[in-house]
């Protein structure tokens, strides 16, 4: 069964939030002082997805992405650029700046768990989006790549209030500085 999955850059302390300094945010670009090891070609080890999941990806991440992705022809970027895309958003009435994005029209969650009846939606970044699949007890798996600094603030992946969720642990290895865990809900595929 196809699953959503969650991707994240974190903190030791469980920060998401700016990891390219793009936000603004007082700590931001943390994921980039460790240079492009960590974070060059596909990280999250998603070649499998890629081909045949959607992403899933809230309006402000998916407006970032548009100018970064696009431009791109690496082998990683090509297969992001080709896959369907969709983009949860109540302001948009079109995604057509970048191709095979489609906005989600009505409610995330009840969209999401439907979609991913038939293919494998991906989450990057978009921490509303997360926080609303998390509620909704839709994730089946994280794949995060953990930095090894502590940033005190920011928006976390599980903030205090997430719902408790029995995970277990699929694989775990590094990336430059940064390890690689993947963890799966208890009893998912």
């Amino acid at each position: 069964m196809s699953q959503i999955i969650v991707v994240e850059f974190m903190s030791l302390d469980g920060v998401m939030q700016d990891p390219d300094g793009n936000e603004g945010f007082t700590h931001g670009g943390w994921a980039f002082r460790y240079g492009p090891e960590p974070v060059s070609g596909d990280p999250f080890g998603l070649s499998e997805v890629l081909g045949t999941g959607a992403l899933l990806l809230g309006r402000r991440t998916w407006q970032m992405f548009t100018g970064i992705w696009p431009g791109r022809d690496d082998p990683f970027s090509a297969q992001l650029n080709a896959m369907p895309k969709l983009v949860a958003s109540r302001s948009l009435d079109s995604a057509d700046s970048w191709q095979n994005s489609t906005v989600l029209r009505g409610d995330l969650a009840t969209e999401a768990g439907k979609r991913q009846q038939d293919q494998d939606l991906v989450v990057m970044g978009s921490a509303s989006v997360v926080r609303t699949l998390q509620a909704h007890d839709l994730v089946g798996e994280y794949r995060l790549l953990v930095f090894p600094l502590i940033l005190g603030a920011g928006t976390r992946v599980f903030p205090d209030g997430t719902a408790p969720a029995d995970l277990a642990l699929v694989s775990a290895g590094t990336r430059g500085a940064a390890a690689r865990l993947v963890y799966t809900r208890s009893g998912a595929s």
